[in-house]
């Protein structure tokens, strides 16, 4: 049987662009285009999977922020005074029994933690392959429907 619950997938933000090389090259050259891009990947795996993205980095200001892009994809950058892996945790013990909670992160702890909740982790290694299937399929699905518009 399967789960019927709607899907959340929460990205550990820092997590995942410290271990994508090409995402933590962006980052050395100045940390903002690492965030833009990460954001942008994650916008198309919201427009062609179902899940409700929650993107969380860590912050550097006094308050929270929480942006919502275009297409559902939600940003939240933390406080100073809690961590990315603190919002997540939360947000998995929160509602996990509610809706279908998947981590992506490489935060062992912090995996261990949400699969505690009764939610799913799943490795940058994982998100990375999620990500590059989903363009493969979108592609396919364009070339066929270029075709079909031609015939």
């Amino acid at each position: 049987m399967s789960d019927q619950r709607p899907s959340f997938l929460l990205v550990d933000g820092n997590n995942i662009i410290h271990a994508w090389a090409d995402l933590l090259q962006l980052h050395q050259k100045r940390g903002g285009l690492a965030h833009a891009e990460l954001i942008r990947r994650l916008g198309e795996l919201r427009d062609f999977s179902g899940y409700r993205i929650v993107l969380v980095f860590d912050g550097t200001g006094s308050t929270a922020s929480d942006e919502r892009s275009p297409g559902g994809l939600q940003v939240i950058y933390t406080s100073r005074s809690h961590t990315a892996d603190d919002v997540i945790e939360r947000l998995a013990i929160k509602y996990a029994g509610t809706y279908q909670i998947i981590v992506a992160t490489d935060d062992r702890a912090e995996q261990d933690v949400v699969v505690a909740a009764g939610g799913e982790a799943m490795s940058s290694d994982a998100l990375r392959q999620l990500l590059e299937s989903g363009r493969r399929d979108l592609d396919d699905w364009l070339r066929r429907h270029r075709r079909r518009d031609r015939d």
